[in-house]
């Protein structure tokens, strides 16, 4: 692999390291300069390897410079007085090795550790996932303004503002006290389920699907299934469900980027590894009373990998369903719920229960209605189509409406 290969490859998976290292040394009012010593690291990279060549070791080149610069930036800023002398204990002012500990258990910890600093409830979600993906995930602001559909002044802003934040509530980036671990896990949790949201249904840029997000809150999550401490019911659920969606990935999308509807899919594409690490999380996730709109999305989700269009998968999938709502209401699951009602009782029965909920500006609404209404009253079916083109965000999502408008001149 050529350097202009390697170092973006190693960016994506060790400035979050790094940051997460450095930034619990030096403190959470110290986060802007932990990312920026990760990112001179790589700069340096870029400067030196072009004339030098790649490195035997290139990670431990990386952390090698690493060190160095937080050594200078802590000297030159004489950081030594208080917290980050006690965590140097062995760093003598004559040695030119510091004690900056960068091994596999120190790095797994130190972005855990992070991860529930940055998802701290002092702070709103938007700007919980905004932090993750740039510091745990080395993410550059303009892509995260991608992410969210807005621009880099925005993206800027709001994480200034999220820093400040932290270090204004000097939150620590440290493992919660045992009892507060399963409370503050709840937040971290949705934040990995919103960042993996956001790349499975992705409407940025007509892309339908970005797999670097999800593939980055599933890295998450398998650090807190492989910690003592985090490892839970609801986190192994989510992670089931993360493993059942994107063993789906190849077969959602088309050659040309386009999404491939679930009914059109090619079987022969699903990860039949993914979907069985699905479901060993599965079963890991049924130990205990515990049960989340976690379960029951891997439960449906699991079931949407069964090709096979039998009463049971969709009279287990509406039944879970009706748990989810009873659970955790919204509009959308309520919407989702009405197709798996059509599938067991038959297409009225989804028409009336869709019509109820009223979602008059959501064009999967008007989506669903045409599908339903499609061979009972094609008319009616038309109309809902072409109201929900209307509504289409995207390009994608448009030429997929037009095609079932067309259906009806054929």
């Amino acid at each position: 692999m050529q350097h202009q290969e390697l170092i973006p490859h190693l960016f994506r998976s060790e400035f979050s390291k790094i940051t997460a290292v450095l930034c619990k040394l030096m403190g959470i009012e110290q986060l802007a300069a932990a990312e920026d010593i990760a990112s001179e690291t790589f700069l340096a990279a870029f400067e030196n390897w072009p004339y030098s060549g790649i490195p035997p070791n290139p990670q431990a080149w990386l952390y090698t410079v690493a060190k160095n610069k937080a050594m200078n930036y802590l000297h030159r800023h004489a950081l030594f007085n208080g917290k980050v002398l006690d965590h140097l204990v062995t760093f003598s002012p004559e040695s030119t090795e510091p004690d900056i500990d960068l091994s596999d258990q120190n790095i797994s910890d130190s972005q855990l550790q992070m991860l529930f600093a940055i998802c701290h409830p002092a702070i709103s979600t938007e700007a919980q996932i905004g932090l993750a993906l740039r510091v745990l995930c080395g993410f550059g602001i303009e892509e995260i303004a991608y992410a969210f559909l807005t621009n880099k002044e925005t993206i800027s802003k709001r994480l200034f503002r999220a820093r400040e934040k932290l270090r204004h509530e000097n939150i620590p980036i440290e493992f919660p006290p045992d009892a507060e671990i399963n409370s503050r896990l709840g937040t971290i949790l949705t934040t990995l389920y919103l960042l993996f949201n956001e790349g499975y249904y992705s409407e940025s840029r007509d892309i339908v699907l970005r797999n670097d997000l999800c593939l980055e809150a599933m890295r998450l999550t398998y650090l807190l299934v492989d910690n003592g401490l985090t490892e839970s019911p609801p986190v192994y659920a989510l992670l089931a469900l993360m493993c059942f969606h994107s063993s789906r990935f190849a077969a959602r999308q088309g050659q040309n980027g386009e999404m491939v509807l679930y009914d059109d899919q090619d079987e022969s594409l699903w990860n039949a590894e993914l979907i069985s690490r699905g479901v060993y999380y599965l079963q890991k996730a049924s130990q205990g009373n515990i049960l989340t709109k976690y379960h029951l999305e891997a439960g449906i989700a699991y079931w949407h990998t069964q090709k096979a269009d039998t009463i049971e998968k969709w009279e287990s999938i509406l039944q879970l369903h009706n748990h989810l709502l009873v659970l955790e209401y919204s509009p959308i699951a309520a919407l989702n719920r009405t197709y798996a009602l059509s599938k067991v009782k038959g297409k009225m029965a989804g028409i009336t229960a869709a019509e109820e909920l009223g979602l008059v500006n959501n064009p999967f609404y008007f989506t669903l209605l045409g599908e339903l209404y499609s061979g009972i009253d094609n008319e009616t079916a038309r109309r809902h189509f072409k109201k929900a083109l209307i509504l289409a965000n995207s390009n994608a999502n448009k030429a997929i409406i037009q095609k079932k408008i067309d259906r009806f001149h054929k």
